[in-house]
């Protein structure tokens, strides 16, 4: 892949030197997003309703557009690749991984204007990565709602976009990607080698809510990241494809709070016994997390839970609500040299399979 020499190239002796992140600009951040300037026009004979677009806004901000309505107003950073690039030191970090705001998925769009919207979306991010000299890299988007269509547009991500992988929902139209529909997407995404990393999207609960509609991002995103993560559970979802590589966004949502229930309950419940092929604590500690809590005790909470190998820097930006200081969030746990620096990058690294080029 173009970007992971030239990253290699650029970074490997901060990597290589790293003895704490303290200082440091050798972070990974697994979790950022990218909206583009403007939408293309729909090539086809009928527009369809929730086809985005943009407006202006504020100076230097846009408003995507999404059926007639304000679905959010973002800042240039979302598409200027410079000024996206001078933020990254003073954040800790020597790469971002870049993946479409969730609600450009499109999944409840008819399948062909999906692809056709995403084939744009997965276009711009390369022409971002190729911008970046190294610091930047991509996760396409794929039409979930069309299997084939999904299969098609993964393997130009990865094959021809060079992509490590792919953001995907956490549920698509309301069902969980550990239902068997989706199976064989994993499977291309194992025999592909693409990692796949899980963002919240549309959430359950929003009925459940009482205030304003930010509540959906900050309580109703981690419990459908949590329900998607407990699904790829009782799916056996690794133990089926034990060379997958998924991560959860927003430190796996609720699941270190559900897991314990789990793992009680496969032993009191002789269905869910039978169901299970290995523990939920044992399924659980294979998958990754970003460290995108926003609490020094939940985050070391998580490494406990799911185990130092598997957390890697996450901060959602450039959106406002996004983590400032990753590197220091660490830092700032107490955490041992290695586990830190796993956590900043080594599994990073592994999730992006970039562990075989970076010592």
């Amino acid at each position: 892949m173009g970007w992971s020499t030239s990253y290699d190239r650029g970074r490997r002796h901060t990597l290589s030197t790293l003895k704490h992140p303290s200082g440091c600009a050798c972070g990974i951040d697994t979790h950022a997003h990218v909206v583009p300037e403007n939408f293309p026009a729909y090539v086809g004979s009928r527009l369809p309703a929730d086809w985005p677009s943009m407006a202006a806004a504020q100076p230097c901000h846009r408003s995507v557009m999404i059926s007639g309505k304000v679905y959010r107003t973002v800042s240039d950073k979302c598409w200027d690749t410079g000024k996206r690039l001078q933020d990254l030191p003073g954040m800790g970090l020597a790469l971002q991984v870049v993946s479409p705001m969730p609600e450009l998925l499109s999944y409840w769009m008819e399948a062909e204007p999906a692809q056709q919207l995403l084939r744009f979306l997965n276009e711009q991010i390369a022409g971002m990565v190729a911008e970046s000299g190294g610091a930047l890299a991509g996760l396409g988007a794929v039409p979930l709602q069309d299997m084939d269509l999904a299969i098609r547009e993964l393997e130009h991500v990865v094959q021809v976009l060079g992509f490590p992988g792919v953001e995907i929902g956490s549920n698509i139209n309301g069902v969980a990607i550990g239902a068997p529909a989706f199976d064989p997407f994993f499977e291309a995404c194992e025999r592909l080698g693409a990692a796949v990393f899980v963002h919240a999207i549309r959430p359950a609960g929003m009925d459940r809510l009482v205030g304003p509609p930010a509540l959906q991002q900050v309580l109703a995103y981690p419990g459908d990241v949590g329900l998607a993560a407990a699904s790829a559970i009782t799916s056996n979802l690794l133990v089926r494809r034990p060379k997958l590589r998924i991560a959860f966004s927003h430190g796996g949502g609720t699941l270190a709070s559900l897991l314990p229930r789990l793992q009680q309950g496969a032993g009191v419940f002789p269905a869910l016994q039978d169901t299970l092929l290995q523990s939920p604590v044992e399924q659980a500690r294979r998958f990754f997390y970003d460290t995108l809590v926003f609490d020094t005790p939940t985050l070391r909470h998580l490494v406990g839970s799911f185990g130092g190998s598997q957390l890697m820097l996450g901060t959602d930006y450039p959106f406002n609500f996004h983590d400032r200081t990753p590197v220091e969030r660490v830092e700032a746990a107490g955490f041992d040299a290695d586990t830190a620096a796993a956590l900043v990058h080594r599994n990073a690294e592994r999730f992006l399979g970039l562990s075989k080029g970076i010592a």
